[in-house]
């Protein structure tokens, strides 16, 4: 997670910044360190405006807090702040609110899902393997597979070949439904006959 790497440059900051000129020297620690929180709350509960505003006042004590000291944390935290800030305003749209979903008991994390993914590639992609896949090959795969599960598939053979039958499957034999599917989701099935005796 982004902000964790934000937290702990954050915790190497100086606690106080004294300045120039005679004014009086502010903390800088604290405060980022509670934007940084405050940031998080609000991106979990998916109040980005509230949070972007966080990262804009933490940004602006970063850039002063630079000008001010010599400090190489302050000008790598400054620079990362900013990117973060980038990212969230470029995603904005597609961050939910984590919050509500956990509290109706709905899914929060795809990570074993991804972990599942990545596992199950990189076992097909290694050198080793006697038959493995290439990149585009791995790509293409999956994204046949991401039609498939998001029912999409019939309706693109439809529009690639005219005759194709994309209508509802009737209901089928029960013989029928205990043989495998040649490709999930199509109509078409391969059953095995026993061959007749000559």
């Amino acid at each position: 997670m982004h902000l964790t790497v934000l937290r702990q440059t954050a915790k190497g900051l100086p606690q106080v910044i004294n300045t120039e000129g005679g004014e009086e020297p502010y903390t800088l620690r604290n405060p980022v360190l509670k934007s940084l929180e405050s940031t998080k709350w609000y991106l979990w509960h998916g109040n980005v405006f509230r949070a972007l505003q966080e990262i804009e006042w933490m940004t602006m004590d970063l850039d002063a807090a630079s000008m001010e000291t010599s400090d190489a944390t302050v000008r790598k935290l400054w620079k990362a702040v900013e990117e973060f800030q980038t990212y969230i305003e470029h995603n904005a749209g597609f961050i939910p609110n984590y919050g509500e979903r956990w509290r109706y008991g709905e899914r929060i994390s795809t990570a074993f899902v991804e972990s599942t993914v990545n596992q199950v590639i990189s076992n097909r992609m290694v050198k080793r393997q006697q038959m493995r896949w290439s990149p585009r090959g791995a790509h293409l795969l999956l994204q046949v597979r991401t039609r498939v599960l998001n029912e999409e598939l019939r309706s693109i053979f439809g529009r690639w070949y005219v005759g194709f039958d994309t209508g509802a499957r009737e209901q089928e034999e029960p013989q029928a439904a205990l043989t495998p599917p040649l490709f999930p989701g199509l109509r078409y099935r391969v059953t095995l006959e026993p061959v007749a005796a000559a």
